[in-house]
């Protein structure tokens, strides 16, 4: 199965929760909580407000080396838009990748996926954990603040 024909399916239409691919192309869904969505909000309208423009997708779906991943919120640049559109999924990922960690995401799940979205081309990967905490990464490794969105809180 490729992520097209998951996009496409109707009987995988309004799920509650986030879908993945594997690298066998078998479906991986893990369910999304409320305070999970009200962090991609946040998250979300914080970008737009600090960044001043580009556009912000959630649940924004990028083809890697390992199978299609869904980062929870993307900020992608004018000039990444203008490139690449609304594309699905984008074969380069945004500039920015966001992960609201889960109970259930591993440590070795989660700097795979790092690994994978600089591989794919984005510039920061960022984590939240469940309260809110934030961790900003270059593919060089942690860093205090982000490069791209310097004044951006490390806390929701």
């Amino acid at each position: 199965m490729n992520w097209q024909e998951v996009c496409d399916n109707p009987a995988l239409q309004n799920l509650p929760f986030k879908i993945e691919l594997n690298r066998f192309g078998q479906i991986v869904m893990s369910p999304a909580s409320n305070w999970h969505g009200a962090l991609q909000m946040r998250i979300g309208s914080r970008l737009l407000s600090e960044l001043g423009g580009g556009e912000v997708i959630s649940e924004c779906s990028v083809q890697t080396s390992d199978s299609t991943k869904v980062a929870d919120v993307a900020w992608l640049s004018e000039s990444f838009v203008a490139e690449h559109g609304m594309t699905t999924p984008y074969l380069i990922a945004p500039e920015i990748c966001v992960e609201i960690l889960s109970l259930s995401n591993s440590r070795e799940e989660m700097e795979m996926k790092r690994a994978l979205y600089f591989e794919a081309g984005a510039k920061e990967v960022w984590e939240c954990d469940q309260d809110g905490v934030i961790t900003f990464y270059e593919e060089s490794g942690m860093k205090e603040c982000s490069e791209i969105a310097g004044d951006f809180p490390t806390r929701m």
